[in-house]
């Protein structure tokens, strides 16, 4: 082999590299807006497509794109059109296997002088991060688009005797597409097998299912979320043990818990008590001003919670909070798909 067909190849798979990683890239700037992440990207292309003008002259006059037959190769089983996330995928793997054939080719006595293998073999390995971050973060995206209008949180002590499968059946028919399971209850047996039944409901339903505190059972029944309160598990290591598409929700009553569930990597927040409840024993309230507050500062989805109900709903969705989260406003009527209708007709309307 000649050493202008190593050209040839390292051409190719430079090109191919900053395909892939411009591709990556413009997902983190465009659809993630995550200026952290874009820049991470962006810098990993800059450093690796980078070099002098005699070594990238030898790379144009190598090409031979006329004559190439991948040019009308197709593969059996390649798809004109993926959602996003495989497209995401696609990009990831085809620069990582221009950065593997770059570190081999470096390692040639032609090519050592030009390449230096180890760097192609350090940015394939930050890639195989790079990509599993994207991906997380475009599931997690998908499902905070979803945290819209009435949140329900089906508190199962609050359900007294009623059965919880059946009020979640009720209100997701009434129009509800977020449910929240909490339950204190030490059976963790019994706890999983509510929470599953929930969860198949929900999913058949396009509802998101988000558990309350208890990571073990969201991650055995593939819940859509876990929402934590300040004094449970840590944001870090709830984000670090949850799988790749799961929702973090973390509780926040102050701008700075706020300021730091996001920073720790939270995708929506649960703000309250904005008004006096019973659901609490502890009551640090709100109020509409600091939501307010915590809206402009915060650009994670919000669940306003605490306190709400068909006199006061309309008020929350005033502050920009994107969901009224309520327990007895819908589980404390008799007839619950009737409370969660009025409810959702309140939010529609001041919409």
């Amino acid at each position: 082999m000649t050493g202008s067909v190593y050209i040839r190849i390292v051409d190719e798979n430079l090109d191919r590299l900053a395909e892939g990683l411009r591709f990556l890239e413009d997902i983190a700037r465009m659809v993630l807006d995550d200026p952290a992440l874009t820049a991470e990207i962006k810098t990993l292309r800059h450093n690796l497509i980078r070099s002098d003008l005699a070594f990238n002259l030898q790379l144009l006059d190598s090409r031979n794109s006329q004559s190439d037959v991948g040019e009308t190769l197709s593969v059996k089983g390649e798809l004109p059109g993926q959602d996003l996330n495989l497209m995401v995928i696609a990009n990831a793997r085809r620069a990582q296997e221009a950065l593997r054939v770059l570190e081999d080719m470096a390692k040639l006595p032609e090519m050592a002088k030009k390449l230096d293998s180890d760097r192609f073999k350090a940015a394939r390995f930050k890639l195989y991060g790079l990509e599993k971050d994207l991906v997380s973060r475009l599931l997690r995206k998908e499902k905070a688009d979803r945290l819209k209008g009435l949140y329900v949180i089906v508190d199962t002590h609050f359900l007294g005797s009623r059965e919880p499968l059946e009020v979640t059946r009720q209100i997701i028919q009434a129009g509800v597409k977020v449910i929240q399971l909490r339950d204190k209850n030490p059976d963790k047996k019994a706890l999983l097998k509510l929470a599953g039944e929930m969860q198949r409901l929900c999913t058949q339903n396009k509802v998101l299912f988000i558990v309350n505190d208890y990571l073990d059972i969201a991650l055995a029944i593939e819940a859509d979320g876990l929402h934590i309160g300040q004094e449970d598990i840590p944001v870090t290591v709830a984000r670090r043990l949850m799988s790749i598409g799961m929702l973090l929700g973390v509780s926040a009553a102050t701008l700075e818990e706020a300021q730091e569930a996001e920073k720790q990597g939270a995708d929506y927040l649960g703000v309250g008590p904005v008004f006096p409840t019973k659901s609490k024993d502890e009551i640090r309230v709100v109020g509409l001003e600091r939501l307010t507050q915590i809206r402009s500062a915060i650009s994670l989805p919000i669940a306003a919670i605490g306190g709400i109900n068909a006199a006061n709903i309309a008020s929350i969705m005033t502050t920009g909070s994107d969901c009224a989260c309520v327990i007895s406003a819908v589980l404390g009527a008799s007839d619950v798909a009737q409370a969660a209708r009025q409810l959702i007709e309140i939010i529609e309307a001041k919409k």
